[in-house]
């Protein structure tokens, strides 16, 4: 959390959604954060002649000819090699509805999520009136072991996601569907166990022993992205030699931040709760917090770039694949 202090600070952190964490009839409202950052290098398409940036287009790949916005639909490919094609209107109408809500549907173990199923993380911080009813929700979590398991509509999709106590606050992992992890049929796997695989006692001490030497805490400070680090090394150079080039881009408008969920008195929904009263409905929940849209991503503000042209290509990871899953 920011500090009291005059000293310069990092800019406070952008609100990505808004709405409310449910389970029971308990409703905490709560503000989602980015909890990574892109660290790779952005490498923006330029016209050398002007430096003016240059931007996509779109190219019908049979005639190679460009065409407009206004004669492209959407289509779904089919095994025969034709497509489903899908009006906007019947798109739309497939969207999930959008409530505001983290609705918890089971708390499961902290580590019976696979790290397969883990996507991207975001950090929970409560909003308006929530502190109480946040921390009590961190605090239970920890004492019982596990994490919730719940689903949330961002921007138009519906996500399953994994709630987690973790550090000093709740953090909420998206997940990957069932139906996006492949199986292992198919890969060439060696059998399962030592003697199947073929493998002596001996071979497995000595591999289990040089695990043992090369054991370490883990540390995140400890590894770099190498290719990031030569690639600002050399853009530095570039600058100190004066080897830069002006480029001006429009921003884009940002979006408003509408107001979030309210909530009740916590001993009575958590008694009711317990005495079997229903959950709370999805409807009920956007009752409770005003429908609110995530703000649109802001463009970065102009940059110098290198004179060299390049095609725009993200090196880095968009996010951590491997967070802790067991609660603090």
């Amino acid at each position: 959390m920011a500090s009291s202090s005059t000293h310069t600070s990092a800019p406070a952190p952008r609100v990505l959604w808004k709405g409310a964490i449910s389970f029971g009839l308990v409703h905490i409202p709560v503000a989602l954060y980015s909890a990574t950052q892109d660290s790779g290098i952005d490498f923006d398409w330029l016209d050398k002649r002007s430096m003016d940036p240059v931007g996509y287009k779109r190219i019908n790949k049979r005639t190679g000819r460009e065409i407009s916005r206004e004669h492209i639909v959407r289509g779904v490919a089919q095994e025969d090699g034709h497509y489903a094609v899908l009006s906007d209107a019947e798109i739309k109408a497939a969207y999930p509805r959008t409530t505001q809500t983290i609705e918890i549907e089971h708390f499961v173990p902290a580590d019976g999520i696979p790290f397969l199923f883990l996507e991207r993380p975001y950090y929970v911080a409560p909003i308006h009136k929530g502190a109480k009813v946040y921390a009590l929700l961190r605090e239970a979590l920890r004492k019982s072991g596990r994490i919730g398991v719940a689903r949330v509509v961002i921007q138009t999709r519906q996500h399953l996601a994994a709630l987690v106590p973790m550090g000093p606050g709740l953090v909420l992992n998206l997940l990957r569907w069932g139906a996006e992890i492949r199986p292992w049929e198919g890969l060439p796997l060696p059998a399962d166990g030592i003697k199947k695989a073929g493998l002596s006692e001996r071979e497995l001490k000595m591999a289990q022993a040089l695990i043992d030497d090369m054991a370490a805490d883990w540390n995140a400070d400890d590894y770099e992205d190498e290719f990031r680090e030569q690639i600002l090394a050399l853009v530095a150079r570039k600058v100190k030699a004066g080897q830069t080039e002006a480029v001006t881009q429009p921003e884009a408008a940002e979006g408003q931040a509408p107001a979030g969920a309210q909530i009740v008195d916590l001993t009575e929904l958590l008694q009711r709760s317990l005495r079997g009263g229903k959950r709370t409905p999805a409807k009920a929940a956007a009752d409770k917090a005003e429908p609110e849209k995530a703000a649109p991503a802001r463009r970065a503000p102009a940059r110098k770039s290198t004179s060299t042209a390049a095609r725009k290509k993200k090196s880095g990871s968009s996010a951590s694949r491997t967070p802790a899953r067991k609660a603090a």
